[in-house]
């Protein structure tokens, strides 16, 4: 078993928090809300308007999300579905645990897995960065899901 912090459109409320209850892909099971203790630059960009976390830790803000504990099978497929080793890379990351959960806390903070990216565009570095992922958000970046785009 494993914690992972999602951030983006995993998160539930948005487009593919539906795999993480999808039985077929593994198990999974939400913990709690947390927080990332150090910033990072979590930014909209590419033509699907995908959510990206930079691996620059001190750069951007405290990027909110929510950690789950997910068996192998999930584990599997998680690294499957976020492009992982190329797209995204699976790293620690150090939380803040906001609410909810009590095992693994070390003085309200944990460590989980989370997936970020160190193979980007220079120019992301310039693009607004955001504290928290809504894929319905008001920022006017409509995230397409994979089913939709189209395949070359």
């Amino acid at each position: 078993m494993a914690h992972i912090f999602v951030y983006g459109t995993l998160k539930r409320g948005q487009p593919n928090h539906y795999r993480m209850l999808d039985i077929t892909n593994g198990k999974a099971k939400f913990l709690s809300c947390a927080r990332t203790v150090e910033k990072y630059p979590l930014i909209i960009a590419g033509e699907y308007n995908i959510p990206f976390l930079l691996n620059v830790p001190g750069s951007g803000q405290h990027v909110q999300g929510e950690i789950y504990i997910v068996d192998d099978q999930m584990l599997k497929f998680l690294d499957w579905f976020e492009g992982c080793p190329q797209m995204y890379q699976r790293t620690r990351v150090l939380l803040e645990v906001e609410q909810g959960f009590e095992e693994g806390r070390v003085d309200g903070t944990m460590e989980a897995f989370f997936y970020s990216t160190t193979t980007y565009e220079a120019n992301w570095l310039q693009k607004q960065t955001f504290d928290s992922y809504d894929a319905y958000g008001d920022h006017g970046l409509h995230y397409v899901a994979r089913e939709a785009r189209d395949s070359d």
